[in-house]
């Protein structure tokens, strides 16, 4: 079994979108103990050529000229991940165009698609759904890792083959002992303008809630979840400003995926703005408050039991909830069941790849 997981990327400086990369890999070998797996992301990556914007790749449905369509047929499986939260058009329509050209090179290369676990929408534009409807009618099994993203396939003409849950949950687990108290990941993405949330009441609530650990007695330990890159939406600039205002809080920049799952296995709390360092933490053990900027955290949480999600965009008082939750003793007891309930949800997404062998 040759295995393509399309739109993941193990080098990324994003740990989550290595969390994607592995997991992805995690959950094919489940069904293929033997499989050959290769990543694709943009730029370079298993294929021939690096693969860039959406111009290229229709011009290669064309000409054929580099052979993409030759090299995707060398595969028995494709699974298209979509980044975990890409098949939409709220990161633009272009991105969204070049994912879809690239997954029908396989379609017409006559290899099985997958759209892997992954968040389905939303779609608020009209090309936007059409392009959805596209994927979604040519995909061999779609695969929707909260019910909010079934419902978004559901309503765009096609029912999710499977309901599932994120791959972060078919990664190995790290036995480590639990030697740091908080660690509180601040997302450079929501730190500076955009268009997820204030940025200027993100950065008043980062501030309040470090001040608010402290004064309860809580050791805090900023943790990046995006490493140093040459984009602006990375978490080392950040978590290193705010260290210096704050006497007393750590810095922890992680070296890879493996130590950074290690990080979280070693707190009693993990409080994150990247839904992946929150559920790097769940899917090892510990306790995570995510402070939810999109509609990818929610439904995923609340399909696992795990309702401690704060949603930036509509709390009124994100500082207050945080602070209760983190001081709330029963949070420890209720990660066990997310896990059983995580690996559970796994088994019908591993059974539907295994029949594609």
């Amino acid at each position: 079994m040759r295995a393509l997981v399309l739109w993941a990327d193990d080098r990324s400086p994003n740990l989550g979108v290595r969390a994607l990369a592995h997991g992805s890999a995690a959950l094919v070998r489940r069904a293929f103990p033997d499989a050959e797996v290769d990543l694709q992301n943009f730029g370079r990556g298993a294929a021939p050529v690096p693969i860039g914007g959406w111009r290229p790749l229709l011009r290669e449905h064309v000409t054929g000229r580099h052979g993409l369509k030759t090299w995707l047929a060398g595969y028995d499986l494709v699974v298209d991940t979509r980044s975990g939260d890409s098949f939409a058009d709220i990161y633009g329509l272009q991105r969204l165009t070049a994912m879809t050209a690239l997954s029908d090179l396989a379609v017409r290369a006559g290899v099985p698609v997958v759209l892997g676990p992954q968040t389905i929408g939303p779609f608020g534009s009209r090309r936007g759904r059409a392009l959805a409807k596209h994927t979604l009618r040519r995909a061999t099994t779609v695969m929707a890792r909260d019910h909010v993203s079934a419902e978004g396939a559901r309503a765009l003409g096609r029912e999710a083959d499977v309901l599932t849950t994120d791959v972060v949950f078919a990664l190995p687990v790290p036995v480590v002992e639990r030697t740091r108290d908080v660690l509180l990941n601040v997302s450079g993405l929501l730190w500076n303008p955009g268009p997820h949330v204030d940025a200027g009441g993100y950065r008043s609530t980062v501030e309040q809630l470090i001040e608010g650990l402290l004064a309860e007695g809580r050791h805090v330990t900023l943790l990046a979840h995006v490493l140093s890159s040459s984009k602006t939406d990375d978490d080392v600039p950040v978590v290193t400003e705010i260290a210096r205002r704050h006497a007393g809080v750590d810095v922890l920049v992680p070296t890879d995926l493996a130590d950074v799952r290690e990080a979280v296995a070693s707190a009693r709390l993990v409080i994150g703005s990247r839904m992946h360092a929150c559920l790097n933490a769940l899917s090892v053990g510990t306790p995570a408050i995510p402070l939810a900027y999109s509609r990818k955290f929610e439904p995923l949480l609340d399909d696992l039991g795990w309702r401690a999600t704060i949603d930036l965009r509509t709390s009124a008082a994100p500082v207050d909830e945080v602070l209760r939750l983190a001081a709330d003793d029963a949070l420890l007891d209720g990660v066990g069941a997310v896990r059983e309930r995580a690996e559970a949800a796994l088994g019908p997404a591993e059974a539907a790849l295994r029949k594609l062998g």
